[in-house]
């Protein structure tokens, strides 16, 4: 029988949550119980994202950090802890995607990519992994359909979410004799923030955009959402080292 998203008496820490799917998840959690430790480097944004979250009746943390930097990260999960004493969820949704020919991208841009969408997953996770061991908890992976196929103008991100995806399996696979989840959600193009922002190169060929838009349309955000919150609490049980595909059949074929 499937069990319905508890959270009362828990903690998730989420990413990314000032706006898009990351608030969408924040919401998501807040209407299953959970007190909530929202991080997104943009503080207005935030803090607003905090405020409507607190009508909801459910406590919240808004911390502001710059995930690019590690340090940064260790520090989000040290300020959960210390303001909610336990954690029991880390979804880490925040992503960024600069589009760009592959020779044109500069460095700079490309380790930004990098730094937000896989190192910050990692050392968030690092400093997670001991609070969720004493809690049964999970750790939900943000990655993309694009970690599954290859997309043009876009190498840095596929390269991203594709070393996510395999991050979360050989995390999984470390700690499958020990009390914690750990799984991913693939979605496909959402109608978010990112995807708003998002600049072609100006040669953009887009019959090859086209090859990765998908028949369907987007994805709506809320059903990501309901997703990863169902991985970060106890009715996702029985998924471990799994990634979900939510992507209205990009990946199909």
């Amino acid at each position: 029988m499937a069990q319905q998203i508890e959270m009362k008496g828990k903690v998730a820490l989420i990413t990314g949550a000032a706006s898009g799917l990351g608030r969408a998840c924040a919401v998501r959690l807040a209407e299953a119980g959970a007190s909530l430790c929202i991080v997104d480097v943009n503080a207005d944004q935030l803090n607003a994202a905090a405020d409507a979250l607190q009508s909801s009746d459910v406590q919240v943390l808004a911390h502001v950090a710059n995930l690019a930097n590690p340090d940064a990260c260790t520090g989000a999960v040290a300020a959960a802890v210390n303001r909610f004493g336990r954690l029991d969820a880390l979804c880490n949704v925040a992503g960024i995607i600069k589009m760009a020919n592959s020779t044109d991208m500069p460095r700079e841009q490309f380790e930004l990519t990098m730094a937000v969408n896989l190192a910050a997953p990692w050392y968030l996770s690092q400093a997670a992994i001991p609070h969720l061991l004493e809690n049964n908890g999970a750790i939900v992976n943000c990655a993309s359909s694009a970690a599954f196929i290859g997309e043009a103008y876009a190498a840095a991100y596929c390269a991203s979410k594709a070393g996510l995806v395999n991050l979360t399996k050989a995390m999984a696979m470390e700690y499958s004799k020990k009390p914690i989840r750990i799984n991913a959600v693939a979605p496909g193009g959402m109608m978010t923030g990112i995807a708003m922002g998002m600049s072609f190169p100006p040669d953009a060929d887009f019959d090859l955009v086209k090859r990765y838009t998908g028949l369907r349309g987007l994805v709506e955000v809320e059903d990501v959402a309901e997703i990863i919150a169902m991985l970060a609490s106890p009715a996702g049980r029985s998924f471990h080292g799994a990634c979900i595909n939510v992507d209205a059949g990009i990946t199909a074929g």
